[in-house]
């Protein structure tokens, strides 16, 4: 669940990302991908809730349903826009609000998504508005793994490939992190356990095997395979060009 402001859960120093959506489902997978990325997600049901938990919780980026309950949620965006008009808001909206989507972004809105929507966009727009905001690091200036056309920005956290940005789990990117540290060597699955969830637990089930498999959905999906299963071994990760 969302952590409510003045709660033990809130971690001091963390992104704080407020959550404005009236449907309890969709709140949950967005604040649980917000805690993923390393961020603290607070949630409000109405724009009335919206505009306090604002007040008190100072969160440095919104994520703002345009169709709310009590107050419309253009209307909660002037307001928030009114308090602090450098804070970044990003829309959800419906798709076939086109007139909708202009009212926001005329009133200040830095984006939108319209619904249903992709995680994985939300959360890579998310985290350029936040970046821009100064709440996430820049890129520039910070360790880089290279391999192939992978690329990998160690500190904040991103991956491309062949220039195409792409959104992974905290947990998917520490176990490509750990690969991409071991390029063309053979990982075994305890090696893997140990590094990536600094235990042995789960030696006889298939965690590793669902991780690998997600993983390889989002980075060879559509191009030359990067991710190598050997059989009775373990996993390697080699660039596309290297036939080894």
């Amino acid at each position: 669940m969302p952590a409510a402001c003045g709660t033990p859960g809130v971690r001091q120093g963390a992104v704080r990302v407020l959550i404005v959506d009236d449907e309890p489902e969709l709140t949950e997978l967005l604040a649980w991908a917000v805690a993923d990325a390393g961020w603290q997600a607070f949630s409000a049901a109405d724009g009335r809730e919206a505009l306090t938990m604002a007040r008190g919780c100072a969160p440095h980026a919104v994520v703002l349903d345009g169709m709310l309950p009590d107050l419309d949620g253009v209307h909660v965006l002037r307001r928030l826009r009114y308090e602090n008009a450098r804070l970044p808001v990003l829309m959800l909206t419906a798709r076939d609000a086109l007139e909708h989507r202009l009212d926001g972004l005329s009133a200040g809105a830095d984006d939108y998504v319209t619904k249903p929507f992709s995680l994985e966009e939300v959360m890579l727009r998310l985290r350029g508005l936040l970046r821009r905001a100064g709440a996430e690091p820049e890129a520039a200036d910070e360790p880089v793994r290279v391999l192939g056309d992978l690329v990998l920005a160690e500190r904040t956290r991103q991956v491309q490939r062949a220039g195409t940005p792409i959104a992974l789990t905290a947990k998917e990117f520490d176990l490509l992190n750990f690969l991409i540290r071991h390029p063309r060597q053979v990982l075994s699955k305890a090696q893997i356990l140990g590094e990536v969830w600094n235990s042995s637990f789960d030696s006889e089930g298939n965690l590793v095997e669902v991780y690998i498999y997600g993983l390889r959905a989002k980075i060879d999906k559509g191009r030359a395979p990067m991710i190598h299963t050997v059989r009775g071994a373990g996993y390697v990760i080699r660039a596309a060009d290297d036939g080894r």
